[in-house]
């Protein structure tokens, strides 16, 4: 059995991209992601309309994936158009490349430690920290938790957290947070003006909606679900963290597809050089990686993840308000 390092040793050779293929990946997603936005438009009935509206915005998924993808140098490392692609992609779905990139690498070194900064990821508490809180911290610590905000995510997580909140921090740090709001604004102005309402409604609001939603969501789940551990900084390790405290997110093709394989979390935990398209292959190499903590898209999964609230070390897991 591989543990430690020599597992994340056996998964180096996983980390070799076919440049041809991370090239087909990123545009046939594109063109995928214009076709579906094109039949919000085009299409003369209201429904085909709002489905097209739907795919467009998971879609928008799989397209973030692979940029996030782009950002741990996984595929395309060093490509000039991709930079320019990748960076336009970003602020397009409010989510600038400077403050991703400075969050999100954050999230991979610190993943499950506790008492440590909430950056990139949600605020967990124990039991006992939680209980020591005033009023208005824990209605806070509540609130960024609660599943209204996670689905709200376009406004909470995106808008605010993503642009507004990381610009105000660092403006020149961040100077692309603004440009990602000025130009959502323009895109929201002129797709009201020459698409109308409904136009706008399909083809920016329900497609930004979805995919906000269906990010944040996952970003959650994958590291607060039922089983998932916490560790002091003390006994951390990084392979212990990517494998008890990550997810395998199953998944039908469908959709295994539109989220870039990113329910194969615990893998990119582990080595987040390996691309979103060759995860699954890695999961049938190593067998070690075949008894992952499972969780799902189904709504009884989704609801236990929800329940989730502070990490309770005398029993070793999460709970929910009611055990506390």
């Amino acid at each position: 059995m591989k543990t430690g390092r020599e597992l994340i040793l056996a998964t180096k050779p996983f980390t070799q991209e076919d440049r041809s293929k991370s090239w087909m990946h990123l545009v046939s997603t594109l063109l995928l992601l214009a076709t579906a936005l094109a039949g919000t438009v085009w299409l003369p009935y209201f429904l085909p309309k709002l489905v097209f509206s739907i795919l467009s915005g998971l879609l928008m998924v799989r397209m973030f994936i692979i940029y996030h993808d782009f950002q741990h140098h996984a595929i395309l490392h060093r490509s000039v158009l991709a930079d320019v692609l990748m960076s336009a992609y970003g602020l397009l779905v409010l989510v600038p490349s400077s403050i991703w990139k400075r969050s999100h690498d954050h999230h991979h070194n610190h993943n499950s430690k506790l008492f440590s900064a909430s950056i990139g990821s949600y605020p967990i508490a124990t039991k006992e920290a939680y209980l020591a809180m005033p009023p208005g911290e824990r209605k806070l610590y509540l609130f960024i938790r609660h599943p209204f905000t996670i689905v709200m995510g376009y406004f909470t997580m995106f808008m605010y957290g993503m642009c507004i909140s990381s610009f105000v921090s660092a403006p020149r740090r961040h100077a692309d947070s603004l440009l990602a709001l000025v130009l959502h604004a323009v895109i929201t102005y002129l797709a009201i003006r020459y698409l109308g309402w409904q136009g706008w409604l399909l083809t920016v609001f329900i497609p930004m909606f979805i995919a906000s939603a269906m990010g944040a969501y996952l970003f959650y789940a994958q590291h607060n679900f039922p089983g998932t551990t916490f560790s002091s900084k003390e006994d951390w390790k990084y392979e212990v963290a990517a494998l008890q405290s990550s997810s395998y997110m199953v998944m039908n093709p469908f959709m295994q597809f539109m989220t870039g394989n990113i329910g194969y979390h615990h893998i990119h935990h582990l080595n987040s050089r390996i691309p979103f398209y060759r995860l699954p292959e890695v999961m049938d190499a190593i067998p070690e990686l075949q008894a992952a903590k499972t969780t799902s898209l189904k709504p009884k999964e989704i609801m236990a993840c929800f329940r989730l609230k502070v990490w309770d070390p005398e029993k070793n897991r999460m709970i929910g308000l009611s055990e506390i």
